[in-house]
């Protein structure tokens, strides 16, 4: 574990990004480019499971923290990637304090939560550090609940209040959508939705996290309080890079 957790806890700025491609090539690149935290995206991704694992294996070695977004927040789901070995959880969609604690339940072993006890897994040193492991999974572990749909909105008190649930993490594009004004991030409802957020988060003692692509954009979201911020992925920085050097080489092609 990458304390990750008892960073954010500690008041820091986390800066992260998403891994999308499902290569365990781009995430060691991404994970030796100086982010604190990288997201493997099982929801919307190109990846398997099988790719998570090799990712993951990839990261080991740098100081970026490994984060997996699974697809629902069925155990199984959460107990796999956490078997894997990664260091959070994100779950999409987190419609009320019942799915918040659905997400919980698969993120800690009992009496805390659910989760299924495996000790020869990759998590655990293959069995050699089940019990360290274990003592520490709950300070480690790291519960991100998406703020994505109108009925969260509804619920954001109870869900931030949730005992598990660590990060409120903005879903930009979802919430928009299901708000009615997609990619309208400037739209005043869209910022209230925001803003509301954030004062649950605050008064709950939990951290903010959003997702965007246009680093001007930081300033306004960090002054709102949040503090686990992502911008970009590994498939916008390869496709930008790619077309910054077409577009250069062909400036210079002889006419």
């Amino acid at each position: 574990m990458k304390n990750l957790k008892k960073r954010l806890q500690n008041g820091e700025t986390l800066h992260g990004c998403w891994l999308n491609t499902g290569s365990s090539l781009t995430a060691e690149i991404v994970g030796l480019a100086g982010f604190d935290w990288v997201l493997i995206d099982l929801e919307h991704g190109a990846g398997s499971e099988k790719d998570v694992l090799y990712q993951l294996q990839a990261l080991e070695h740098t100081p970026t923290a490994a984060i997996v977004r699974v697809e629902s927040s069925e155990s199984q789901r959460i107990h796999r990637v956490l078997d894997m070995g990664a260091e959070g959880v994100m779950c999409p969609k987190i419609q009320n304090p019942e799915g918040a604690q659905k997400l919980v339940q698969g993120l800690h072993y009992p009496p805390f939560g659910g989760r299924g006890v495996a000790k020869m897994v990759r998590a655990t040193g293959f069995g050699q550090h089940f019990q360290e492991y274990y003592d520490n999974s709950r300070a480690n572990i790291l519960g991100i609940a998406q703020i994505e749909t109108v009925e969260v909105l509804n619920h954001l008190d109870a869900v931030a209040n949730t005992d598990g649930v660590d990060v409120l993490f903005i879903g930009p594009a979802d919430l928009s959508m299901e708000l009615g004004i997609f990619g309208q991030f400037d739209h005043p409802v869209f910022r209230d939705a925001v803003r509301a957020t954030c004062e649950a988060a605050r008064k709950a003692g939990k951290a903010v996290g959003i997702l965007f692509f246009n680093t001007n954009e930081y300033q306004a979201y960090h002054e709102l309080g949040i503090r686990f911020i992502a911008c970009g992925s590994d498939a916008t920085f390869v496709a930008e890079g790619a077309r910054t050097m077409a577009k250069k080489l062909n400036e210079l092609r002889p006419s």
